[in-house]
């Protein structure tokens, strides 16, 4: 909501991350989509967001809702019509311009275009419109929200060097479980500060502890942390965890990748499959950062 307001952007637009992600920030869909705003690779790069096999800068929830905001600024600009951009933003300018040129006459709002949209798309400003109801009127229908505990209170660090989360959890005390989820655009708990400089996030309370070790992090260079066949294969794809995934009833691409959040196009590379079918006990080879 900050970004939003800061942006002078709706504050409602929040709805678009709940039917996008579900608020789930390392959230990642069959055809590739990920993070908290579902930006594709593509978008997210043009957008300033940082997409490699060492960072995925989508599923930084701050980084994300700032390139998300920059877009939805865009698609307004485009067409002076909030229900024209946010279906712009599921199925992409392009098609949004073919439906109001098939429409013909002057269409000012997705309503006059419904017919023309990807099927899809005629479903999401309509889901949009009952998040937005289901948040402001859930009292009324006697839906109560359950006690959430609210995030930690974090501080952040500059990483001008490599370091691995599994080192700053080890050397402070924090725990590697909440380190991922603060930082979950590190896609193999590794932070490359070597190529330029990184943000650490860290729960507040081991603040000092950090500050305290923060010398001996960069003192392992050689170990387990950042063996060198380790990095090559995270460069070219995997993470050298090797993972051998037998197919069961039910599984499809789309889901296995979801799973251990890699793309679809990744398993396929590694398997030199030719098309989305796959079988049940059929062996997939799969280089994954963390399952989930």
């Amino acid at each position: 909501d900050e970004e939003l307001l800061r942006a002078e952007l709706p504050v409602e637009l929040h709805a678009m991350a709940i039917i996008e992600s579900a608020l789930q920030a390392t959230a990642m869909s069959r055809v590739g989509a990920g993070g908290l705003w579902q930006f594709m690779p593509r978008t997210a790069r043009a957008y300033g967001l940082e997409v490699n096999s060492m960072i995925d800068e989508r599923f930084d929830p701050i980084k994300s809702t700032k390139a998300a905001c920059k877009y939805m600024k865009d698609l307004y600009k485009m067409y002076n019509d909030w229900s024209l951009a946010i279906a712009a933003y599921n199925c992409g300018p392009g098609n949004v311009n073919k439906a109001l040129a098939r429409a013909g006459g002057n269409p000012q709002s997705f309503w006059e275009v419904y017919w023309y949209l990807p099927s899809e798309t005629r479903g999401y400003v309509p889901a949009f419109v009952g998040a937005l109801y289901a948040l402001k009127y859930h009292k009324e229908h006697g839906i109560e929200a359950l006690a959430v505990p609210m995030p930690a209170h974090t501080d952040t660090f500059k990483i001008r060097k490599m370091v691995h989360l599994k080192q700053v959890s080890e050397l402070t005390g924090a725990p590697l479980e909440e380190l991922q989820s603060l930082n979950p655009q590190y896609r193999h708990n590794i932070i490359p500060g070597n190529d330029r400089e990184y943000i650490l996030r860290i729960p507040y309370k081991f603040t000092d502890a950090f500050i305290a070790h923060e010398d001996s992090l960069h003192r392992h260079k050689d170990s387990i942390y950042f063996n060198p066949l380790t990095i090559k294969k995270i460069k070219d794809g995997g993470d050298g965890q090797r993972i051998v995934y037998k197919v069961k009833s039910g599984d499809y691409l789309g889901k296995i990748a979801t799973r251990y959040r890699v793309t679809v196009t990744q398993i396929k590379k590694w398997n030199g499959l030719k098309s989305n079918n796959i079988s049940i006990g059929q062996r997939l080879v799969i280089y994954s950062g963390r399952a989930g």
